[in-house]
């Protein structure tokens, strides 16, 4: 089997929220990028919880061969990350023009194509940086594959896979016999560390490189059809109110009444 994991190198989103409640993130005179340059960058935590959906095949012996895939200017770092978790195969296809996300399913689509085909293709269920997630749902479609989203558990049962979804109502099983795209979610749990052994070994690694000539796309092609127009930080803002009272029956009632001032009830 091969599994393809689609992954983005995103800013760590726990230094971006930290640095708006201080107040320092700031926008640039062209008022989409930030001025920060300091931020660290990282791989989404989805993807790498799909890398870990793979790996987790692979603990219960399915012969599974593992390619990462990244699109974008940056990467290399977050490849050799992909490779000391375990991954067979990395590989960047750069580019210093950016894309929308119908352009980027377009890459990737290109990529798993030339490269021969994938049994699965596996994705965050959306990018920490934008919370778009529709890149999956547009590779499906260019690669004529279905799609099952938000799986927290991915099993291979007699040449099929099934796939345990986390809806709001509760866990839903499907079965795949086929090729498919599956986006991963954050209930499939913590993705494992890498020992040190492998991350001195991936140190030394270089991903493969495709250009986006090479897979045989044109710039015309990869015209963006959603374009930033504008980013902005919006205004923290933090308040606790405490409400007193002799016992717990007397603060239940004030907290009651107040909701019902708010309208919440």
């Amino acid at each position: 089997m091969r599994a393809v994991v689609c992954a983005k190198e995103v800013l760590d989103p726990d230094a971006v929220n930290n640095y708006a409640l201080e107040g320092r993130l700031v926008i640039g005179d062209d008022g989409k990028t930030l001025t920060q340059t300091t931020i660290p960058r990282l791989m989404n935590a989805y993807d790498e919880q799909a890398i870990e959906a793979v790996l987790r095949l692979r603990d219960a012996g399915v012969d599974v061969k593992l390619t990462v895939v990244a699109v974008g200017a940056r990467g290399t770092d977050m490849l050799k990350h992909a490779l000391s978790l375990g991954a067979d195969e990395v590989v960047l296809v750069p580019t210093d023009t950016p894309l929308d996300c119908f352009a980027v399913a377009q890459v990737l689509a290109a990529y798993i194509r030339k490269s021969g085909g994938a049994d699965l293709v596996l994705c965050g269920r959306q990018a920490s940086d934008d919370d778009q997630g529709v890149v999956p749902g547009l590779l499906a479609e260019f690669l004529d594959m279905p799609v099952v989203t938000v799986a927290r558990a991915i099993e291979h049962r007699d040449g099929a896979v099934r796939v345990t979804r986390a809806t709001p109502d509760g866990d839903e099983v499907v079965e795949v016999s086929g090729a498919a795209i599956i986006t991963v979610s954050n209930e499939l749990g913590t993705p494992r560390y890498p020992t040190m052994q492998a991350k001195l070994k991936a140190r030394k690694a270089t991903p493969t490189e495709m250009t986006i000539e090479s897979l045989g796309l044109s710039t015309s092609a990869l015209a963006p059809k959603v374009e930033l127009i504008k980013q902005f930080v919006p205004t923290v803002r933090s308040g606790c109110e405490i409400l007193a009272g002799g016992s717990v029956a007397e603060v239940a009632g004030k907290l009651i009444e107040r909701l019902r001032q708010d309208g919440v009830l």
